[in-house]
């Protein structure tokens, strides 16, 4: 189902031009989400970008997705052209950001996307997991099992062992890098190892976006140790500051936007 205009910020068989957004030299900030089949994880993506509007007002804000849900990010593209700055709503750099995006921006040369990094590692998101920890639960001195999604890609398995390390900075006590697919340990396996060293207090972070598949299986996992798991990042305010951050980084980069070289080249 197509999201409406009023929070995608486009409306099909409508071409627009950055210009008729924002005014001239101000690109809209294009989201791309995951996506999930979860209609909790679909709203909460929603609410997030409604923080990112309040803190910058004015700013035309569009929501796609690389999977599952819908609008997707190749038919958002067909209805736009200009410069436009793409924020991705994704915690590492795996494959949706090394492959999907760019050959889907490769097939809209009209379009002249500058690609911001990923959201994570950073210590704002640090921050928000200290948040939802709290949430669940209160304080503890035990150490954090931070559950991410995982991804094949080696680079991303890194940053997630590196916003393990900002966690636990920000906590004070430490944290371990878990991955719920395509990586080891698993949260199972890191909360097991954890026990079997005599910590008996031990809470799973969960790093992920959104409601939906993953944060279920982190619930699993947890619920099955016995342990307490927090929310998911969701539509904190610490994520939506994050988001705008990328997107002023990103406008503010010099060289090519993506889509103006490969125009050129064509």
């Amino acid at each position: 189902m197509r999201h409406g205009a009023g929070r995608t910020g486009f409306r099909a068989g409508h071409d627009v031009r950055a210009a008729d957004w924002c005014g001239a030299g101000t690109p809209p900030l294009l989201a791309v989400a995951h996506g999930t089949r979860d209609p909790s994880g679909t709203a909460t993506t929603e609410a997030l970008l409604d923080r990112v509007r309040e803190l910058r007002p004015g700013l035309r804000v569009v929501l796609a997705y690389v999977d599952v849900a819908r609008p997707s990010l190749t038919d958002v593209l067909a209805e736009l052209s200009g410069e436009v700055v793409l924020v991705p709503l994704l915690l590492g750099t795996g494959f949706h950001i090394r492959v999907d995006i760019p050959e889907v921006l490769a097939a809209a040369p009209q379009v002249e996307a500058r690609v911001a990094r990923a959201l994570g590692p950073d210590p704002l998101l640090a921050s928000a997991l200290a948040d939802r920890l709290a949430e669940a639960r209160e304080p503890s001195s035990g150490p954090v099992v931070l559950a991410s999604a995982g991804s094949t890609d080696p680079v991303s398995q890194r940053a997630a062992v590196a916003m393990a390390d900002l966690l636990a900075e920000q906590l004070g006590r430490p944290a371990v890098a878990s991955y719920l697919c395509a990586g080891s340990p698993t949260p199972a396996d890191a909360l097991a190892a954890l026990r079997a060293q005599g910590h008996r207090d031990v809470t799973v972070a969960s790093y992920l976006m959104t409601p939906g598949f993953f944060a279920r299986r982190a619930a699993e996992a947890a619920d099955t140790a016995g342990s307490v798991v927090s929310a998911p990042l969701g539509a904190h305010g610490a994520v939506a500051r994050l988001i705008v951050d990328r997107y002023e980084e990103a406008a503010a980069r010099p060289g090519t936007p993506v889509g103006r070289a490969s125009a050129a080249a064509g």
